[in-house]
């Protein structure tokens, strides 16, 4: 009796479920239990099975719920396979015993699929009986006593049965005639040394020990034909397969055995043990043939039909990588100066008031991100007052209204805010990675390419305890999908055009780098695990440009990404943690795109660019690292942009020796150190960034750091990247760079930046983040340590800077602080605001130029300054609590203050402090605002209040023009009950 047909949705498991159960009804009324039916099934072979599966529906399914007992014994007992999941994981059971045994079974098949072609090519084969295979026995005591006399005698198709025995042969085995050959009882107990050219169109050869022969280390040859190999061990030699010739080898072991793979169209390596190579244990050369064999479609049938490592549906539901509110506008906003009286110093509100309006609020909301500022006595830079007397509450007080604008940042919520301790941060959905299976998705090249076969294809091996695992050279595919390598020199090499893809496999504890590609290597890496590799875990140079995608590359014992000479690569949504070294390392004129990654936890850089290093790093988090977040030095040149380089144990961005780039649009956060460190001798464009709650200065820029001659974290000076002799040949060989975005600036600028709430005193600080995925949230543990107080913007230098349009805001100590500047500073149209002590600070032997900043309702004096050569033009002083403006005394000051609009909010500080005596000091044309009557109001109505932006400069990228600081305020509007001076060296103060 046949089985029934099975109609639309009958073999899902509800409805196997209730055929069971109908079997069990009906088989109990018959008088045996289907516990009973199931133990007699279990002691039938393979054919009776199949023909009891044909009964009816009922006897299918219950042939199909042996999986665990019949099926599993037919498996494992079989001579010809071994466990499905050896060698990787021979104790994790498969998901269905039956597929497994089925996949297996027509697997040992497909060196017969072209009998019927070769036996239809002969006249009138419809009308003869197809003859019967033939089974030859080879050994003592059996119709044959070697290899070779069998195969003399051997026809079409036949079998070729070795008995427990060592076979020798003398000369080369020539194979003319498809042939089986099996070797009988368990694997190890038939040995043939032999060396074997396969000159017939298919062979098949099963359960053998092969050795090479005392004349040739080739053990086995095929240049056009398909060989099979079936559990089977080779020790000691090689194996050649040459295109347009194909093979099959599934649950074999080498040892010491070279696999050598010549322009193959196609050739599969499944569930086999690597062991102990000298050299490289498979080699995949040469472009594959475009001549094919019979047995090409019948391979590529079995991979398609064969369960793959990729993934069809993730259980971690990551959100997509998706930029919101990068580029959008900064709106403008207002600033309206109300003299009135109040009870108590107040900071600023957060709405205008009207006038003649109750001075009533005692707290103030400064800046978009509603944080307050704390109300604390003046610091030492606003005491200089000749009154010297202590704040009186009924004295007038002023109420500044305005918002702190600067870049608005690509991250909200969390990161707007203190680190609290404790707390946890959820990264916002822009930031969270996406599973491999989200990412192909999005990137249909990335899905064709992850599901195209060529070439190679080594899947569920295990190479181990060698020299190398796999080499791919001269144009030669390979593919590999869930395999394991370890303890090996290097794990994968793709180099001379070649193409690899490399799909879930786990690389560890190499002795150099895991994966090297070299001379325009590419691919696709994606999806592995790489770790405790001593070198890097992916290495790329010249000219080469894989994918990198959705990896975890960790505790490496140098980087986790090298990319130098002239390499290239995109590297995307990779997790990259707990390296010794920088987690990606770019140099000599790498060039790679890097993009969505995490990097964290490195016991150096999060990024290192050095020796001319490019690269486009872009929306990356960077967190947790032991040195910068990202380092950038000696002639490195990227692009960083709308990154998150947060709670760093050191700083956040250093620009070391002769270091560039634009680093744009980045949040940096909560860094130990500072938020950007520059040297004085690096040309970087620094702009656009949102830099806040870092524990020293935000922005710092020094002549020289202790220790900076050496590279942080062994980023080094002793690592050897000429290997192949070919590092001379990288400076001819360079591409021309045509990118506007790094186009060469002659003095370092930091413009249009958000610069807030740095070297705060007294805050909490990160000692670890902790988090239950990496990348996801992260949890602070922090302790109480007094942390130094810090300038937002801090400058001791010996070569010029530019520090245009940013906003400088609540630091804590001054907004702005210049301890040296041998050449000019220009410090133009800033909103330096709300800092702990003085707006800005200028020390001796200093030139510097402030120059239409608004400086606001700082703690201290509004600017102090005793440099040489001070220019002080057209400003907006006003509402500090010290001294608008203060020069103290030296001999030699020379200082042009000239059309700068200085109002004082406390009653009882000068509104200007000035040398006696002192010719070098000009003042000319300054409004120096003053009123009478406690109950007056005043607004100026012209001009708007600075800084004025509309003849600023302007970064580079048009793209991100969006984000550029606006104007502080669109206008003061004031009634002045009173007047102004503009005479030069005026002492003025408010009544």
């Amino acid at each position: 009796m046949r089985r029934r047909s099975s109609g639309p949705g009958e073999d899902e498991p509800a409805c196997r479920e209730e055929l069971l159960g109908w079997l069990m009804v009906t088989m109990e009324a018959g008088g045996l239990p289907l516990e009973l039916w199931r133990i007699i099934l279990a002691y039938l072979q393979l054919p009776d099975l199949g023909r009891c599966s044909l009964v009816c529906r009922a006897w299918y399914e219950l042939v199909l719920s042996l999986d665990s007992t019949r099926w599993r014994q037919l498996c494992l007992g079989c001579a010809e396979c071994r466990h499905p999941n050896w060698p990787n994981q021979p104790n994790v059971e498969p998901e269905s015993w039956r597929e497994a045994f089925k996949q297996h079974y027509l697997a040992s098949k497909t060196w017969t699929k072209n009998a019927l072609d070769l036996e239809s090519s002969v006249c009138f084969s419809l009308f003869r009986r197809r003859r019967e295979r033939r089974t030859l026995s080879v050994g003592p005591g059996h119709e044959f006593d070697s290899l070779g006399s069998a195969l003399a005698m051997a026809s079409l198709y036949d079998r070729i049965v070795l008995f427990p025995g060592v076979y020798e042969e003398q000369g080369e085995i020539i194979l003319k005639v498809p042939v089986e050959i099996v070797g009988h009882g368990k694997l190890g107990e038939v040995a043939l040394l032999a060396s074997i050219d396969q000159h017939c169109q298919t062979t098949r050869l099963c359960n053998l020990v092969f050795m090479p022969a005392w004349f040739s280390p080739c053990m086995f040859k095929t240049t056009s034909g398909h060989v099979q190999f079936d559990n089977c061990n080779f020790e000691n030699g090689h194996i050649q397969v040459h295109g347009p010739g194909t093979c099959q080898v599934k649950f074999c072991t080498f040892k010491n055995t070279h696999v050598f793979l010549h322009n193959v169209p196609l050739c599969v390596l499944e569930n086999c043990e690597f062991v102990g190579s000298e050299n490289n244990s498979v080699t995949v050369e040469g472009h594959p043939s475009a001549d094919k064999n019979w047995a090409y479609k019948y391979l590529l049938g079995l991979i398609k039909s064969s369960p793959s490592v990729l993934p069809t549906e993730d259980s971690d539901c990551f959100m997509s990588l998706d930029l919101e509110s990068r580029d959008q506008a900064w709106s403008p906003r207002t600033c309206d100066i109300v003299i009135e009286g109040s009870q108590s110093p107040t900071s600023p509100a957060s709405s205008s008031p009207k006038p003649g309006s109750k001075a009533g609020s005692q707290e103030a909301e400064v800046g978009s991100d509603g944080e307050g500022v704390a109300q604390t006595p003046d610091s030492s830079d606003g005491g200089l007052s000749p009154s010297g007397e202590e704040d009186d509450e009924d004295q007038l007080t002023y109420r500044l209204s305005y918002q702190v604008q600067g870049p608005r940042p690509v991250l909200g919520g969390s990161f707007l805010g203190p680190p609290l301790p404790g707390a946890s941060i959820q990264l916002p959905s822009c930031l969270v990675l996406n599973s491999l299976h989200q990412e192909l998705q999005k990137d249909k090249e990335a899905m064709a390419l992850a599901n195209s076969v060529q070439g190679c294809l080594i899947r569920k091996c295990l190479f181990r305890d060698g020299k190398g695992g796999v080499f791919v050279c001269s144009y030669g595919r390979a593919k590999m999908e869930g395999n394991i390598f370890q303890n090996l020199t290097y794990a994968v090499r793709c180099i001379h055009n070649s193409k690899i893809i490399m799909l879930r496999n786990d690389i560890h504890r190499c002795r150099a780098s895991g994966i090297f590609l070299r001379l325009e290597g590419g691919g696709l890496i994606a999806g592995n695990n790489i770790y405790h590799n001593a070198e890097a875990g992916v290495d790329i140079r010249k000219k080469s440009n894989p994918l990198i995608l959705c990896n975890q590359i960790h505790h490496g014992l140098r980087s986790g990404i090298v990319v130098l000479g002239n390499g290239k690569g995109i590297i995307r949504n990779n997790q990259i943690f707990s390296n010794k070294e920088a987690g990606i390392y770019i140099l000599y004129h790498g060039n790679p795109i890097v993009s969505g990654n995490h990097i964290f936890k490195g016991r150096a850089a999060g990024i290192a660019v050095n020796e001319n290093g490019k690269g486009f790093i872009t929306e990356n988090v960077i967190r947790e690292n032991q040195w910068g977040g990202v380092d950038i030095r000696r002639g490195g040149v990227p692009v960083l942009r709308s990154n998150l380089i947060c709670f760093g144990y050191s700083d956040g961005v250093v620009v070391g020796d002769e270091g560039k780039g634009l680093i744009e649009g980045n949040t940096i956060y909560a860094n130990k150190g500072c938020g950007v460190w520059m040297m004085s001798s690096s040309l970087p464009h620094v702009t656009s960034n949102h830099v806040s709650y870092n524990g020293l200065y935000g922005v710092a820029v020094f002549s020289q750091k202790d220790g900076s001659a050496e590279f942080p974290g062994g980023h080094g000076a002793q690592e050897n990247f000429s290997e192949d002799g070919d590092a001379i040949l990288w400076e001819t060989e360079l591409e021309k760079d045509d990118d506007p975005l790094r186009r060469p600036i002659t003095i370092a600028l930091v413009e249009s930046n958000s610069i807030n709430h740095n070297g705060a005193p007294g805050r909490l600080f990160l000692t670890g983040v902790t988090g239950a995925e990496p990348g996801t949230t992260l949890c602070l543990l922090c302790f109480p340590t007094p942390l130094p107080v810090a300038s937002g913007l801090y400058v001791q230098s010996s070569e010029a800077l530019h520090v245009i349009t940013n906003v400088i805001h609540a630091n804590g100590d001054r907004g702005v602080t210049v301890a040296q500047s041998g050449q000019l500073t220009r410090v133009v149209n800033n909103s330096i605001s709300c800092n702990r002590q003085s707006g800005v600070r200028v020390e001796a032997q200093c030139r510097v130029e402030l120059r239409g900043n608004g400086i606001y309702d700082n703690r201290g004096c509004g600017i102090v300054t005793k440099g040489d050569s001070t220019i002080v033009i057209e400003n907006d002083i006003i509402g500090n609590r010290g001294s608008g403006l203060q020069l103290l005394p030296r001999s030699d000051t020379k200082v042009l203050v000239q059309e700068n609009i200085i109002f004082q909010g406390k009653a009882s500080k000068t509104v200007f402090q000035q040398i006696p005596n002192n010719r070098e000091c000009i003042m000319q044309n300054n409004k120096f605002l003053v009123f009478k009557k406690k109950s007056d109001t005043w607004r100026l109505v012209n001009p708007p209040a600075r800084p004025h932006l509309e003849n600023s400069l302007r970064g580079p990228s048009a793209a991100h023009g969006g984000q550029k600081v606006t104007a502080m305020a669109t206008r003061i509007t004031a009634r002045v009950e009173g007047g102004y001076h503009s005479n030069r060296s005026i002492f003025c103060t408010i009544l």
